[in-house]
């Protein structure tokens, strides 16, 4: 039997190929479980009409990522936290704390979107990524400060 994969699925293929499979495998898991579709004409033709739709919402997404990721790079932000000896901080800065001064300058982001390794815990700045887009990242200049 004929399918048009959904998916990449690592055993047989990537998504948008056609292959052929045995019935009864396309039939039980494979179509039920949304990972292909009978390789019919029509399907064909909706499976070449959704793919143009993606890329298309790609496309515009990565464009407004990019505008976005501009606008980031000019930002500067500014962390006051109290300091112990050594210049230690009572507790560390994530991504939460970030995520929170960018929705105080009217960039509402996810904080799963900013990609720090290691919460911080030292005075100085930093050069945080954000991800905004697979193929797009921004970087926020963090300043931690004394309060």
């Amino acid at each position: 039997m004929k399918i048009i994969l959904k998916k990449d699925i690592e055993t047989l293929g990537n998504a948008g190929q056609v292959i052929s499979v045995k019935q009864g495998y396309a039939r039980n898991y494979l179509i039920p479980q949304g990972f292909a579709l009978e390789a019919t004409p029509g399907n064909m033709r909706a499976f070449e009409h959704e793919n143009q739709a993606a890329q298309k919402r790609l496309q515009r997404g990565k464009k407004e990522a990019e505008e976005l990721a501009a606008k980031i790079e000019k930002l500067s932000l500014t962390v006051a936290v109290q300091v112990g000896e050594e210049e230690k901080l009572f507790g560390s800065v994530t991504s939460q704390n970030i995520a929170d001064l960018l929705k105080d300058n009217g960039y509402d982001l996810d904080r799963r979107k900013i990609v720090l390794e290691d919460p911080i815990k030292a005075l100085g700045v930093y050069d945080v990524p954000v991800k905004l887009h697979p193929e797009v990242t921004a970087t926020v200049k963090v300043w931690v400060v004394r309060e």
